[in-house]
């Protein structure tokens, strides 16, 4: 039976495709370099910070990805906030399931995790947020994914996952975690959806619902 709902952050609970467009390229226009193009936005999207630094910067060999990091570590993200766009029926999607269900996040952002739930009002949502500094291996790896289900005593086909990428398919596949795939078609996941109120009509929602 299904006790636990776990979500990404960018592409789920945020449309922040142009927040990341809007960090990546000011990095890079920072160091002198030009901005991302289709490719390296879309591994930005999915990736934990340092790896899509040494990505968008690999072919600038003049510079450092310490001085980056260093830079980036400084760097105030409250200009980028308002590229982020919280998907419109989140807040009614929790409220429903939360009675029901533990909820927690597992993510390749980083220290600006906090902020956002902060910001959009979501930290009382989440009993547990895994970011990529947290487990030993950041996802796709499953580190996380194993810390929250110690963290909840359960088992892997007591929990789901709701992600968008590659990344989240190997992500849950290297648990053989169920997946949602939220706004991608084209992923090969156990269920599809574009909205948060389509996945109340999913079997493992409906299953509850029935034996309640």
């Amino acid at each position: 039976m299904l006790k636990l709902v776990i979500f990404d952050c960018d592409g789920v609970l945020f449309d922040s495709r142009e927040a990341n467009r809007a960090y990546y390229d000011h990095l890079l226009a920072k160091f002198g370099c030009p901005p991302m193009d289709g490719e390296e936005l879309d591994f930005v999207h999915s990736h934990n910070v340092s790896d899509s630094i040494a990505f968008i910067f690999r072919n600038h060999d003049q510079v450092r990805q310490e001085a980056v990091d260093r830079y980036r570590l400084e760097l105030d993200y409250t200009p980028f906030l308002k590229y982020m766009v919280m998907e419109p029926d989140l807040p009614d999607f929790l409220r429903i399931i939360k009675p029901r269900y533990h909820t927690a996040i597992s993510t390749n952002r980083t220290n600006t995790m906090p902020m956002l739930l902060d910001i959009f009002g979501l930290e009382p949502w989440f009993e547990q947020v895994v970011t990529a500094l947290d487990p030993p291996r950041p996802k796709p790896a499953p580190d996380g994914l194993h810390m929250i289900l110690d963290n909840f005593g359960l088992t892997v086909d007591e929990a789901i996952y709701i992600g968008d990428s590659t990344v989240d398919l190997e992500h849950t596949g290297n648990v053989g975690m169920e997946l949602i795939a939220f706004r991608n078609p084209d992923l090969a996941a156990d269920y599809h959806v574009t909205s948060f109120m389509e996945i109340l009509e999913l079997p493992p929602f409906q299953k509850q619902g029935s034996e309640s």
